[in-house]
This record gives structure tokens, sequence and C-alpha cells, in this order.
């Protein structure tokens, strides 16, 4: 998983609020192979209509906002199903971070095992950069490790889980986040069994 540190980029004000997973990607997609990308499916009954043409007023399709790597959305964005093919479909699209209110937690942890960061910013702030990226040029810098986005007008604080970060921050999964403690399991498992030889299992009869 690649590192995550600091991000400046275009920023698309979707201003959604309650965007589950059903329509970031519809579960009629997640048959495809995972190697031909979702991105295109992202959003995909929002950004086209019946006739599979582009709708001109959802944001996402304004030449303004082409190329964003940054949403910023309402509240519970990602909530609904686990399907982790929703985080597939906006890594795919190019998408690094959300920033909304609140996200559906198992959304959040999909997000993160995957490398995009879900910042939850204060709803207040979040309706501030909603205006501002409307209105100005839609460039956000978001910081993971101050844990601040903004732009030169106006910087505001996120959260994020403190261990998500952490793997965020190191380009870590799971399995680099026990193996960090590689030299404390082994003294544990040499103490153990020094102190009791018998919890270890007999090798096998020839």
């Amino acid at each position: 998983m690649d590192r995550f540190t600091t991000l400046e980029a275009i920023a698309c004000p979707l201003g959604l609020a309650n965007v589950d997973t059903d329509q970031l990607i519809s579960a009629r997609y997640m048959s495809r192979p995972r190697d031909q990308g979702y991105g295109a499916y992202l959003l995909h009954d929002l950004r086209f209509g019946a006739n599979g043409e582009p709708q001109p007023d959802f944001i996402l399709n304004a030449p303004r906002y082409a190329n964003a790597k940054i949403l910023v959305a309402r509240r519970n964005f990602g909530t609904g199903s686990s399907r982790e093919a929703a985080v597939y479909a906006l890594w795919d699209f190019g998408i690094r971070c959300v920033i909304a209110p609140s996200f559906g937690d198992i959304f959040a942890s999909n997000a993160v095992k995957n490398g995009l960061l879900p910042a939850v910013v204060d709803e207040a702030d979040v309706e501030a950069l909603l205006r501002e990226l409307a209105t100005s040029a839609p460039v956000l810098r978001v910081d993971l490790d101050t844990q601040s986005v903004g732009t030169e007008a106006q910087q505001f604080g996120f959260q994020v889980d403190p261990v998500r970060r952490l793997q965020l921050l190191n380009g870590w999964d799971d399995v680099d986040l026990t193996l960090r403690h590689t030299e404390r399991i082994a003294s544990y498992r040499r103490d153990r069994v020094g102190a009791e030889p018998w919890i270890m299992p007999s090798p096998p009869q020839a």
C-alpha cells in the first residue's frame, strides 16, 4: 500500500449527504473482474442518464472538477452495505481522500485498507469548504501529519482514527501492523516456552 502523507489536488464539492455504498457502485457492476477497474461505475446512476450519456448538471461531470482526487461530501458518507467495491470505485476513479462530517464505519475501514483517507471534518467547516470550492480555485491541500485541510484562505483540522492514521502514514496493511511487534512477539514466545515448556506440542512420532 502506498504511503499517504500530503495531497494537494483538485477537490470536488459533491455536497451530498447519506451517499451509500450502493450509490457509490451498484451491485450490478460488481461481478466484473477487479483488474478491469471500477472507476467508470463510480456514482454511475447519478453521473449518467438512462441513455448512458453524462448528466451535465451533476457536479462530478463538470470540467472544472476534472481529475479530482478529493471529494467533499456531507454527513454519513459510505453508509449501507459492507461492499469493498465502493472503495475500489473511488480509488480507480482517482479519488485519494474523502472529506465529510461522518462516515460509515465499515466503509472507513475499507478505505484505509486501500490507501484512501476518510477525513472527518466538522459539519460547519465542511459547509465552508463546499462554498469555497464552488466559487474559488477548486484545490485543497490535505496534510495527514498535521491533520489539517484547506486552502490558502482557510485551514481546518480533521479527525481520523489513530491506528488508521498510522497505517496510512506508513503504507501499512493489517499484517504490517502486527509485524512491527516481531521482536516483542519473539521475546514473549521465548519467555513463555522457557517457563512452561510443556505448552509446546510434541513432535510427531516416526
